[in-house]
C-alpha cells in the first residue's frame, strides 16, 4: 500500500435506537470527501424508528448497506454498554467480509463527521506505515455549548475509531468485552503499531460520551474497564481526580469512576488474561505517572 488510490475503507456502524441522530450522521457521511467504499450499519434491535429511518435514508447513500445481527439471545438489562452490544454488533458487520479493504472504521450512530474526515486520516495512514488506529476529537453538547473532549494524543475514542487492516489482524480483531476500546489500542502498541487521535479533525459526539444509560453510571463503567485493563492503583487515583475536575457532574463524577474501579476489584471481575498484556500496560502506566508527576520514579 502506497497511497491513497489503493486504499479501500470499510466503515461499520452498530446503531440501537439512535432515530434522533441518525439523518445528521447519515447527510454527513454523504458529504465526505473521501466516502467509505462501504458503510455497513449494523441495526442492533432498535425499538424506536431507527430501522425504518435507516432503510429510507440507504435509498439515498449508493454505499450504505443496513444489516440486522444474527438472530439469537439478545443482551438484557439497563446498561448494554456494559454487556459490549457495540463491539458485538462491530463484528457482526465485520463477519460480512474484509477482502479488498485495507482500513476498517466504526463509527457510532451518533456521531457527526466533517466532510474531510476520512481522506485526511487516509492520508495520515499512508505517510506513517506504523500508524495502526486512528481518531479526531470528539466535541459534545454541554449547557448550550459545544466542548471538547480532552484525551491524550495515544488514546482513540471508541466512537470513531479507524484501523488499518494489518493492525486489526495483527490484534485479533475486537474483543467483545468491557474495556474493548482500551483493550485494541494497547495490543496494537504491544505490536508496534502507533496509535493517535489527531485534534484537527473534529467530529459532533451528539450523545456525551458515557451517558447512553446515565453520566454516573457511564463513568463507574470507565472504572471497571480500567480494572479489566489492569491499570494500577495509583493511576486510577490521578484518572479519578482528572475525572472530578473535568466531567459532569464535577466531583462526583471522579468518584463513580474509583468506586466502579474498587468494586470490579472486590467482585474480581475477569480481567485480560495475559501477562505479556499486563507487564505492558504497567509499564506504560509507570511512564506515564513519572511525566505527570515530576520526581516521581
Amino acid at each position: 500500500m502506497s497511497g491513497s488510490k489503493e486504499q479501500r475503507l470499510l466503515v461499520i456502524t452498530p446503531v440501537r435506537n439512535e432515530a434522533a441522530h441518525l439523518e445528521r450522521v447519515v447527510t454527513a457521511m454523504a458529504a465526505q470527501t473521501r466516502p467509505p467504499d462501504e458503510w455497513i450499519v449494523v441495526d442492533d434491535f432498535s425499538e424506536d424508528g431507527t430501522g425504518e429511518l435507516l432503510s429510507a435514508l440507504a435509498r439515498e447513500v449508493p454505499f450504505m448497506r443496513v444489516v440486522s445481527p444474527e438472530p439469537g439471545p439478545q443482551p438484557s438489562g439497563v446498561d448494554r454498554l456494559a454487556l459490549a452490544a457495540a463491539p458485538r454488533a462491530f463484528n457482526a458487520g465485520l463477519a460480512r467480509g474484509l477482502d479488498g479493504y485495507t482500513h476498517v472504521g466504526k463509527l457510532d450512530g451518533d456521531v457527526e463527521l466533517p466532510p474531510e474526515y476520512y481522506e485526511a486520516l487516509l492520508e495520515r495512514f499512508a505517510a506513517d506505515k506504523r500508524l495502526g488506529i486512528a481518531c479526531g476529537d470528539l466535541i459534545e453538547p454541554l449547557d448550550g455549548e459545544w466542548v471538547r473532549l480532552a484525551i491524550p494524543p495515544h488514546h482513540v475514542h471508541g466512537a470513531l475509531k479507524l484501523y488499518s487492516r494489518e493492525c486489526l489482524e495483527a490484534i485479533g480483531g475486537v474483543q467483545e468485552r468491557l474495556g474493548w476500546d482500551t483493550i485494541d489500542e494497547t495490543y496494537a502498541r504491544m505490536r508496534s503499531f502507533r496509535t493517535r487521535s489527531y485534534p484537527d479533525l473534529v467530529a459532533r459526539h451528539h450523545r456525551p460520551v458515557a451517558t447512553a444509560s446515565g453520566a454516573l453510571r457511564g463513568r463507574a463503567r470507565h472504572g471497571r474497564c480500567a480494572w479489566i485493563a489492569h491499570f494500577g492503583l495509583a493511576w486510577v487515583f490521578l484518572r479519578a481526580f482528572k475525572v472530578g475536575l473535568r466531567m459532569h457532574p464535577r466531583g462526583i463524577s471522579g468518584l463513580a469512576f474509583l468506586y466502579g474501579y474498587l468494586e470490579a476489584a472486590l467482585r474480581r471481575v475477569p480481567r485480560v488474561e495475559d501477562a505479556e498484556f499486563r507487564r505492558f500496560v504497567r509499564t506504560e502506566l509507570r511512564g506515564r505517572i513519572r511525566a505527570a508527576l515530576p520526581g516521581v520514579g
